[in-house]
């Protein structure tokens, strides 16, 4: 049998706490999310940890498509989380949305057989 993980929306926060092209970490069922507010107005969210060495993804620089971790400059997609350098691994992406002003995250839930 074939175990699905059902997801949920969890709002973290309001557009108002966030600055275009900067990210905030918080903290969703126990697992550090970065939350970004990009320039064309538009939410992302990732993990808030790199997956090279720890570093807080959340304080990275932005453009519209990727985030760059301030430790060591790797890049990451935010279409599919992947690592411009493939020796790296990609960091979990999450759905979001915008309802109203509140900001809202999809995390998995725990699976469901």
């Amino acid at each position: 049998m074939t175990a699905t993980v059902e997801q949920r929306w969890t709002t973290v926060g309001d557009t108002s706490d966030l600055t275009p092209g900067e990210g905030r970490a918080y903290v969703v069922d126990g697992r550090q999310i970065a939350v970004f507010l990009l320039t064309d107005g538009s939410v992302r969210a990732s993990d808030a940890v790199c997956p090279h060495r720890g570093g807080p993804i959340a304080d990275g620089q932005v453009d519209s498509r990727h985030v760059v971790c301030p430790l060591h400059q790797y890049a990451f997609r935010f279409a599919d989380g992947g690592c411009t350098d493939p020796a790296i691994a990609a960091l979990t992406m999450y759905p979001t949305r915008v309802t109203g002003s509140a900001i809202e995250v999809a995390v998995p839930d725990r699976p469901v057989s």
